[in-house]
């Protein structure tokens, strides 16, 4: 079992303040294209942003990028691929030296190479926020090396709300408590800090009533 705890804002502060900064250099880089606003979610937005003491795995952010693209004027591929190689022109003058295209984010990591760890991490998943509150996001296919809009798990839906009816009725240290039980007990690595952090609201408002 894993032995994580909360990584506090000071920690933190810097290696955030950094992401921002790379954020905002490409989206200097993709202004001729199209422009796009940033969020940062999950355990990041919630001052909840977690650290296994046991693992040379480093804390992560989770940001999501949502491009303005009205006229759908690019397609899927078109999109990720203009943003995945700014992130490369970018993100190494601020040591992160690794960039990877995931199926769901686009990755980047500080690497420790004399203690073989990561220092830390930043998942940029590229979406669309629809009126219904579904949210769309660039999947990449690595079989067909193909990029889809996809829709994100019926988890996904409403978090905001979720979040919001859990603090109104005095669950948020409940809500701690279990996203570092889920985060200690997960054994899928493949599994991101976002994903476990919706399920701990769904299964947090399952088990108190939002749903009755």
């Amino acid at each position: 079992m894993a032995d994580f705890y909360y990584v506090t804002k000071k920690e933190a502060r810097e290696a955030k303040r950094d992401v921002i900064d790379i954020i905002r250099e490409v989206q200097e880089i993709v202004r001729d294209e199209f422009t796009f606003q940033y969020t940062f979610i999950g355990s990041c937005a919630r001052n909840m942003i977690t650290y296994d003491r046991d693992s040379n795995v480093g804390y992560d952010f989770d940001v999501n990028l949502e491009v303005n693209d009205p006229n759908q004027d690019y397609d899927p591929e078109e999109i990720r691929s203009i943003i995945f190689d700014a992130i490369q022109q970018v993100a190494p003058r601020y040591s992160y030296e690794k960039v990877e295209n995931s199926t769901r984010v686009i990755t980047i990591k500080i690497v420790d190479r004399e203690n073989s760890c990561i220092l830390h991490s930043c998942d940029f998943a590229i979406v669309n926020n629809l009126s219904n509150g579904q949210q769309r996001y660039i999947r990449l296919n690595k079989n067909s090396y193909t990029f889809t809009w996809e829709f994100q798990g019926k988890g996904y839906v409403y978090l905001p709300d979720k979040i919001e009816w859990l603090k109104e009725n005095g669950l948020w240290a409940d809500v701690r408590a279990h996203y570092l039980f889920k985060k200690d007990n997960n054994h899928n690595h493949n599994k991101h800090s976002r994903t476990i952090f919706a399920e701990t609201i769904n299964e947090m408002c399952q088990k108190n009533g939002y749903y009755n």
